[in-house]
């Protein structure tokens, strides 16, 4: 690969969780692209989340043999949102990229976001896929977390916003500077604004390995990306509480003054078994929305590093001790 100090630099980020089995292929087509796009240098920094399978070892192969090649080992697997993180906190370029190793995001489509970025004035160019060929119950959750996000936070986010994307160094330092522990990149892309080209492509499967990501996974991750940007549940629990204590107010008054009427009381056992238990349920359901957001408070109180290195090739690492 030409390598040319006067060119502008593009760093790709990869988060690793144990992908021994597709990087081969990942690191062969993205590299052999990448040689193609002339007028920038591209350097690669592949964070190792605490892997299991020997990719920290491919890894440092390839920075021996290649001396574009970054590569940060994490001490334990700490979570895609640290691995981007740390890339972007690590890295130097004029541009940057982050993208999957799977094969998933496309690396033919490299040179049309760079583009977008570096030619058309663009601060970020995001590649969101298609819904084609996804389970069904997976699309309709996915976009209907979508839809309920953009109603009851302040980001914006389409259909299929993922982390696939390039952007500028004014933009990297604005998400940099976003430190807390509790992150969820794709409602932070959109928090920091700036002008965003948005181009599509249809769903691929990994070429290689297994997901490291089932129903339980996303659904948490969904739950995180609520909490994250909106105090909407905290408004619906002051709320459900509001009405409840409002129509519990006039059900004494009805009673007061139909004992007064009728001069008997009035029986309600079954009934009064039932409100019991269902505003019980509401004071669970409401200790649960505010215990999620003090969980929150909590981690980010404690002031932990996002991540910890192990091991790396940088020179100067920025890592997240505090």
């Amino acid at each position: 690969m030409e390598r040319d100090d006067s060119k502008k630099i593009v760093d790709i980020i990869i988060p690793c969780f144990n992908e021994s089995e597709v990087l081969d292929i990942y690191f062969t087509e993205t590299k052999k692209i990448v040689s193609q796009i002339y007028g920038y240098k591209f350097n690669f920094i592949f964070i190792d989340d605490g892997s299991k399978d020997n990719t920290a070892d491919i890894l440092k192969q390839y920075a021996k043999e290649n001396e574009f090649v970054r590569y940060i080992s994490f001490s334990r697997n700490f979570g895609k949102e640290s691995a981007m993180y740390a890339g972007l906190k690590n890295s130097a370029g004029d541009y940057v990229l982050i993208m999957d190793a799977d094969m998933q995001n496309p690396p033919m489509l490299i040179e049309k976001m760079l583009k977008a970025v570096a030619e058309e004035e663009y601060d970020c160019c995001s590649a969101n896929r298609t819904r084609k060929g996804d389970p069904a119950l997976r699309t309709y959750f996915s976009k209907n977390f979508y839809r309920l996000t953009n109603k009851i936070s302040e980001v914006d986010m389409p259909d299929g916003a993922g982390d696939f994307r390039m952007m500028n160094r004014q933009m990297v330092n604005a998400i940099v500077a976003m430190s807390e522990v509790q992150r969820f990149s794709k409602g932070i892309f959109s928090w920091v604004g700036f002008k965003t080209k948005w181009v599509y492509f249809e769903n691929i499967e990994r070429a290689a390995g297994q997901t490291k990501w089932n129903f339980w996974k996303l659904f948490t991750y969904a739950l995180d990306g609520i909490t994250a940007f909106s105090t909407f549940p905290l408004r619906i629990a002051s709320f459900v509480g509001a009405i409840i204590s409002a129509c519990s107010f006039i059900y004494l008054i009805y009673i007061i003054i139909k004992t007064i009427i009728s001069g008997k009381d009035i029986p309600g056992y079954a009934s009064t078994i039932t409100l019991i238990l269902f505003i019980g349920g509401i004071i669970i359901l409401s200790c649960g929305i505010l215990g999620e957001y003090i969980s929150k408070i909590y981690m980010e109180v404690k002031n932990r590093p996002i991540y910890i290195i192990r091991e790396t090739n940088i020179d100067k690492p920025q890592d997240d001790y505090k």
